[in-house]
């Protein structure tokens, strides 16, 4: 009975393995993944318009008017950089930067990797930035998903991997299936963290500044493998 429960056992860690992999960074509920043409596409159902001039797409994003740059690697997306469409005094981006740290901080999809992100009001980005070359920014990783939280298409694909069938993951309760996709996680550890990272970061132009959003997929980022 206990062979065949780690047997089970095995198998189902398996399948949050292979889940993994699909658990790529998202923006705005898109995956970050598949080729640019698709992601252009997708990008233009949420609203925004696609700038032939410039190739980028441009619209409206957490209350602000940007442009976003899609980034690629061996045909696949792996960034998609969005940038503030104007910018702003040092006054109004240290305001900005701040607000996005604590919008970040109180959002559960997202782990911080700073301590203490925040600006404070003495502190001279201008002169920083310029005599310095002092980079501000802050880092995140997206949360991953949970095996109750997967759609029903990720579900069957999870299945089709390990060999299980429905009826048995229906024996375990949402609880014990979260934790155990938390101790897979943790096993990975950051490693596997890494591979969703969002941080943004103050783009300096002489004295006007603006703010630049990354949302990486670190599985489609070229790591030295074609050295």
């Amino acid at each position: 009975m206990k062979m065949r429960y780690f047997s089970f056992l095995m198998f189902l860690m398996l399948g949050v393995y292979a889940f993994a992999q699909k658990d790529v960074t998202q923006f705005l509920g898109i995956p970050v993944d598949g080729t640019k043409t698709e992601m252009v596409q997708k990008l233009k159902a949420k609203g925004f318009k696609y700038n032939s001039t410039y190739d980028w797409l441009e619209g409206e994003f957490n209350g602000q008017e940007v442009e976003l740059s899609i980034v690629t690697d061996n045909n696949k997306v792996w960034r998609i950089a969005v940038r503030d469409k104007w910018t702003m005094d040092e006054t109004n981006i240290k305001i900005r930067y701040n607000d996005l740290c604590r919008q970040f901080a109180k959002n559960e999809k997202y782990c911080s990797l700073n301590d203490n992100p925040l600006l404070s009001e003495e502190e001279n980005i201008g002169y920083e930035m310029l005599v310095n070359n002092k980079r501000y920014e802050s880092a995140y990783f997206q949360s991953p998903k949970t095996i109750s939280a997967l759609s029903e298409e990720e579900r069957q694909e999870m299945l089709s991997a390990t060999g299980l069938h429905e009826k048995d993951l229906d024996s375990l309760s949402a609880k014990s299936l979260d934790d155990l996709t938390d101790l897979f996680v943790g096993y990975l550890g950051e490693n596997y963290w890494s591979k969703k990272m969002v941080w943004f970061m103050i783009d300096g132009e002489g004295v006007e500044y603006r703010i630049v959003i990354f949302y990486d997929n670190e599985y489609n980022h070229a790591d030295g493998e074609d050295l």
